[in-house]
């Protein structure tokens, strides 16, 4: 059976009522994607972009500026011309990644992780990641543009599903509504890391006055500013207001910080 019937037969089996429920594992970090990401070898250096829209391109240059070898390839030709003349990537080439016989001929299937930037076409999305997963290619990263099109991913293999749309508006109604938080982690459903501001009412005291985890159920695991942090901080450390701290817990602990409210 070829790749596109077996897309084909994947959509047309899927339970679409069954995608409307439970929001926080449809969307959120699981345990599944940590699992992927300590598989990541560490002396991996080369990665492939398929598909060079906003998210495609973002991800070569964020690559590329960290010093990997970052592969970019599209089916349109002003996107590779684009992405080369942005200096972005290190080779960029034109490419039907539904086609099997083009990754193997373009050399992706020797890449270790491969990101499959097509989200906003569904079809072209599914065959990719079933293209590359039957090819043998270890590491494939998908992005997809819905809960329905997430599960039809994992279904044909892929490694891990990102949700950029969907997570930058979690991130978004977090900034408008809570200030304070600079970054969240999701562990799973109920537990993440944030990196927060520390309250005003927190200002002078030192974390053994605090007493987070009794008082909280926090655990603090950094404490600094932008340019430098103390890990694992000594409970004499002083906190002041506009210090940043990162502490881990239970939602419903770190929703109990002063200016989460």
């Amino acid at each position: 059976m070829k790749a596109t019937d077996k897309a084909t037969n994947i959509v047309k089996n899927t339970n679409t009522t069954k995608s409307q429920a439970r929001e926080k594992k449809r969307w959120g970090v699981n345990l599944g994607s940590l699992n992927f990401l300590s598989s990541l070898r560490q002396e991996n250096r080369q990665f492939a972009v398929i598909g060079l829209g906003r998210f495609g391109r973002g991800v070569c240059e964020s690559l590329h500026r960290m010093g990997y070898e970052v592969l970019g390839t599209d089916i349109d030709e002003k996107r590779v011309q684009q992405v080369l003349g942005q200096k972005i990537v290190t080779h960029a080439i034109e490419l039907d990644a539904t086609n099997p016989s083009a990754l193997k001929e373009a050399g992706l299937l020797e890449f270790d992780t491969i990101i499959v930037a097509i989200g906003n076409f569904l079809e072209e999305s599914i065959i990719t990641t079933l293209n590359l997963k039957e090819a043998g290619v270890n590491h494939v990263v998908a992005k997809a543009s819905s809960e329905i099109h997430g599960k039809l991913l994992q279904k044909v293999g892929a490694d891990l599903v990102v949700f950029p749309e969907y997570e930058a508006g979690c991130t978004l109604a977090r900034t408008l509504t809570k200030p304070a938080v600079l970054d969240r982690f999701e562990l799973d459903p109920d537990n993440s890391i944030l990196e927060v501001l520390v309250p005003e009412e927190f200002d002078g005291k030192t974390l053994a006055e605090l007493e987070l985890r009794s008082n909280y159920g926090l655990n603090v695991l950094a404490v600094g500013n932008e340019d430098k942090f103390a890990i694992n901080p000594d409970p004499n450390q002083v906190l002041y207001k506009g210090l940043v701290m990162v502490v881990i817990g239970s939602n419903k602990a770190l929703e109990r910080l002063p200016n989460m409210n």
